[in-house]
């Protein structure tokens, strides 16, 4: 049997069980990552997971769009209003403070490192993703007012990462032998944002009057969704733009011009971006985690995972809450949750491929590698415990509780669910 045919078959497995191993707290993450690991070039080789290969590249790269898409225009942003500042504080300050002490803590542990190299690194891993983390997103015992902020956190700030992540890998590859890369970077950012402002304008609109036309169905919905986000993406690349920025912009543009009347037409792009991320934690495992492992356990890198899933996270997040009244539990809850999970997963993969062999490809995959594994494990094992254990917290608290406020519920996409 190919290496494909037996991914087939783990997907099978896991699809039949997946809600027996939801209560022991293990992921579909866990189990596709170790199936890899297993599968690829680490130890039994017989699964063909080349990444510098056209094929995965564009699979990963379609993957990623597609998310940033679904995410940012089912984020409910209106809905927010009520209390649009909390998340809002992760993003505009616990952000960019986690990329800053990221890349600050990258040239402490790594002296040899440049300092774009040691900002790479920390833009990479800055993202967070519920999806590793969904006890807490999902878990009712959780206060509505922190699983929505988690959400909305984890669904803006990959896109938000995206454009720091381009920006520092040009500088990393290009050096200083390429004039005017500085001016390049931003022309191909300002490119994709205007692509996506375009695709999601005239998209939401169009679509808007369709259905108010009656001349759309549920399922063409889905369809006209499922397709802005890949015309977003390769509209933007056939212009020399960043299709990741194009994808997130759109997704934010459709939202508001649809006004939200298409949330649920998401399903679709959900379903195929839930399964398309099955096969990038596949390939994850085989091409980065298994040779990781098998090369044997370097101090370094491991010691940077742990600094970056404890101190980078937790103290930008602690910054971010301060004067929110907040209890201590809640701001550490809230920093522990905080899983790297698939955007980091494709920033590494176009980092490795942009790199081409060199010496500074491998440190980054083996730095990225064990952080996103141990936050995989980490985080999916204690997401349920912990997730429960502080809601019994707020059993009894006062209604007054700043943790309690009443908010409006955000909507858990699918490829969370599973």
């Amino acid at each position: 049997m190919g290496g494909w045919a037996i991914v087939a078959l783990v997907f099978v497995l896991y699809a039949v069980v997946a809600r027996r191993l939801d209560r022991l707290s293990i992921t579909a993450p866990i189990v596709l990552v170790a199936a890899g690991t297993v599968l690829g070039m680490g130890f039994l080789d017989v699964l063909p997971a080349n990444v510098t290969t056209e094929t995965i590249r564009l699979l990963t790269e379609l993957t990623l769009a597609l998310i940033l898409f679904a995410d940012a225009s089912t984020v409910p942003l209106r809905k927010a209003e009520d209390d649009a500042w909390l998340p809002l504080r992760l993003l505009a300050i616990g952000l960019p403070l986690t990329m800053a002490l990221g890349a600050v803590m990258a040239r402490l542990v790594f002296p040899s490192v440049s300092w774009s190299e040691a900002a790479l690194v920390a833009a990479i891993l800055a993202p967070t993703d519920a999806a590793l983390g969904i006890a807490v997103v999902t878990n009712p015992a959780v206060p509505d007012r922190i699983r929505r902020t988690l959400n909305i956190e984890s669904g803006l700030n990959d896109g938000i990462a995206t454009p720091f992540v381009t920006v520092f890998l040009v500088i990393v590859v290009a050096g200083t032998a390429k004039e005017h890369w500085g001016l390049d970077a931003v022309a191909e950012l300002a490119r994709g944002a205007g692509v996506g402002i375009a695709v999601g304008f005239l998209g939401g609109h169009l679509v808007r009057r369709a259905r108010e036309a009656g001349w759309t169905t549920k399922v063409s919905d889905q369809l006209v969704v499922l397709s802005l986000a890949f015309l977003a993406y390769a509209a933007a690349v056939q212009w020399s733009g960043n299709g990741f920025v194009a994808a997130f912009v759109a997704g934010l543009v459709f939202g508001t011009a649809s006004r939200g009347e298409l949330a649920e037409a998401t399903e679709l792009t959900d379903t195929v971006g839930l399964f398309s991320s099955f096969v990038v934690w596949v390939i994850f495992g085989a091409a980065f985690v298994g040779p990781v492992l098998r090369s044997g356990l370097h101090l370094r890198p491991i010691l940077y995972a742990v600094l970056s899933l404890t101190v980078v996270r937790m103290l930008p997040v602690a910054v971010a809450l301060v004067g929110t009244r907040l209890r201590p539990v809640t701001v550490a809850f809230m920093g522990w949750f905080g899983p790297r999970g698939l955007a980091s997963v494709v920033f590494t993969l176009l980092a490795y491929d942009a790199f081409e062999g060199e010496l500074v490809a491998n440190q980054l995959v083996e730095v990225a590698t064990w952080t996103i594994l141990l936050s995989v494990v980490a985080h999916g094992l204690t997401s349920g415990p912990l997730a429960a254990a502080y809601g019994r917290r707020f059993a009894d608290a006062p209604a007054d509780t700043p943790e309690l406020a009443t908010v409006t519920p955000s909507r858990i996409r699918r490829r969370s669910l599973l």
